[in-house]
């Protein structure tokens, strides 16, 4: 492949939890305004998961350095929404994918970004090891439980999921043990009885159902019906400024992933499957890799009310004090003007 892939191992620690002190807001807005005004390299960060597929299938297509003229194309993997949101605080990225907790905590800490389209929606299950007893959330109480990483869009949804049932996380008071394991280790963890149910996105729930564990909440039952976005596309305000043709030409390439994956499923299906084999040396069953897609709408759509609300949830949580200007956080203009480009041709 024709592709320039980094694999983050380590970023900066600049967005931790809680409100960031003044110098930390103000060092994280000089980053951004070092961003090249006329970039020569355009960073676009995403996960090796179902939920990020229109990245995937941009990646192993070629949509990206098809679409995205006259500069080079890096792309960087990341494990979980805190470390990408850690990245763009680092200066390290110019676009990413990432799921709505982090992205609104992130906005709500003056990260200088902006969601600029939809991804997927859902996308997540509950799964409990075989002979754990979990029948139900309830049955959490005392339980230890993996989300890939804590302060990220299932955490939250975990932690919205016990209230819900009267119970609280070890770390708020409680008895539920919540434990950040990146989605590929919860097998093995499975396997040797150091958990006993995760909260994950897709593909990784398809996966270990297939392997005898237990879906006890699927992604209609685990929030709002499932209407809410999965995964969001975030740019820096800066580099969106200095580079809005850029900006449009991934969008472009994204909104081509979307349509390709909704109108030839089967051969979407080969494509994320190769970039899970390449990007996270994980190699799945057709039909496993079907279930999780089946259960991950794949739309460019936001829905404001539900990203709200899910900002409260990240409130609850606490993992942010208050809630960001949605009105300023939130600019589908590029896209639209894309869609309207793209309808016409």
């Amino acid at each position: 492949m024709t592709h320039h892939t980094t694999k983050i191992l380590a970023v900066l620690a600049l967005c931790a939890f809680g409100s960031a002190p003044p110098h930390l807001a103000l060092a994280q807005n000089e980053l951004a305004q070092k961003v090249s005004p006329q970039a020569t390299t355009v960073r676009i960060g995403f996960f090796p998961n179902v939920t990020h597929a229109p990245a995937l299938v941009a990646y192993e297509e070629g949509y990206y350095t098809q679409e995205i003229t006259g500069v080079k194309v890096d792309v960087k993997e990341f494990v979980s929404g805190t470390t990408l949101s850690e990245a763009f605080a680092a200066g390290a990225l110019d676009i990413g994918l990432i799921g709505p907790g982090p992205a609104i905590n992130a906005a709500a800490k003056e990260l200088p970004i902006q969601m600029i389209a939809g991804v997927s929606q859902a996308g997540a299950v509950l799964i409990a090891r075989q002979g754990s007893g979990i029948q139900s959330a309830k049955d959490l109480a005392g339980k230890r439980v993996a989300v890939p990483s804590l302060g990220n869009s299932q955490d939250i949804i975990l932690r919205a999921l016990l209230a819900s049932e009267n119970l609280k996380a070890q770390d708020n008071g409680g008895d539920v043990v919540i434990s950040s394991v990146p989605p590929a280790d919860v097998a093995n963890a499975f396997a040797n009885k150091q958990l006993d149910a995760a909260l994950l996105p897709e593909p990784w729930g398809a996966l270990l159902q297939a392997q005898g564990n237990e879906i006890v909440g699927d992604e209609k039952t685990l929030w709002r019906g499932g209407d809410y976005p999965a995964a969001v596309v975030i740019v820096n305000i800066k580099f969106a400024q200095a580079n809005p043709e850029i900006v449009k030409e991934f969008l472009t390439a994204h909104m081509r992933a979307i349509k390709f994956i909704n109108t030839s499923p089967e051969l979407a299906e080969a494509s994320v499957a190769k970039a899970l084999l390449e990007l996270a040396n994980q190699k799945l069953d057709p039909q496993v890799l079907k279930t999780a897609l089946l259960r991950t709408p794949i739309t460019a759509d936001l829905n404001m009310e539900a990203l709200k609300a899910f900002g409260q949830l990240s409130v609850d949580a606490g993992y942010t004090r208050r809630l960001p200007d949605f009105e300023r956080l939130v600019n589908l203009t590029p896209l639209q003007e894309v869609a309207s480009a793209m309808a016409t041709k």
